[in-house]
């Protein structure tokens, strides 16, 4: 495998056990933490100066999926979700990946307050049409799981200004792109929760687990 990806993998493995240690610290009832950089700003609350946390947020987004139709952040309104990056062509850890991310698609069918989107990172050969075919083939029907194309600077903005994932072109890799190997969890307030190695089998266990904690936390 060539070192540039080995790095990226490394980085998003070095996350996600960074993660499963500070929520390993506590109880089974310990919230999962919201990840990413943050801000602080001073307000006033009755009459009293206080400091507020401002949390990295996914911002407002417009691409398209494999149907063919303008997807925006509304149609994760309320729910939490799943993301990763990939592309249709690729040699190395996409196989894999998706084959874990179909356990995820599994375990939540139809369940209205969770979803997944998949962005692919080669938005040229990835066209609505070819995305369509390719979640045929991996089974997935209706519209929980998005595949998503679009413009590729956005693309890439979003996933690692945001969603913390490397995704960019590198014509020194096989496939020509780089992504991390990374399952990103999202709450319904667009904070990212938790990074996965989407790559292994206890990277997905793991997710899956936490998504039964992060679902928990809007029950109570």
């Amino acid at each position: 495998m060539n070192s540039k990806v080995k790095s990226i993998l490394f980085r998003s493995l070095f996350v996600s056990s960074c993660v499963a240690a500070v929520a390993g610290c506590g109880s089974s009832d310990q919230k999962l933490p919201i990840l990413g950089e943050r801000d602080w700003v001073k307000k006033t609350v009755d009459g009293k100066e206080v400091v507020d946390t401002i949390y990295n947020k996914i911002p407002k987004f417009a691409f398209v999926n494999q149907y063919g139709d303008t997807i925006t952040e509304k149609i994760v309104e309320d729910k939490i979700y799943v993301t990763d990056f990939f592309f249709t062509t690729c040699p190395t850890i996409c196989p894999v990946m998706k084959k874990q991310m179909v356990k995820v698609y599994e375990a939540y069918k139809n369940n209205p307050d969770v979803m997944i989107l998949s962005h692919s990172i080669d938005p040229e050969h990835d066209t609505p049409a070819v995305l369509n075919k390719f979640a045929k083939d991996l089974g997935v029907e209706g519209k929980q799981w998005q595949f998503l194309t679009g413009d590729k600077a956005k693309i890439y903005e979003i996933g690692q200004n945001n969603y913390m994932s490397t995704a960019k072109e590198d014509s020194t890799v096989q496939g020509g792109y780089i992504h991390s190997g990374a399952f990103i969890l999202v709450d319904k307030e667009k904070h990212v929760r938790g990074m996965y190695d989407g790559t292994t089998e206890e990277g997905t266990k793991k997710l899956l687990n936490d998504m039964e904690r992060l679902l928990a936390e809007y029950k109570k």
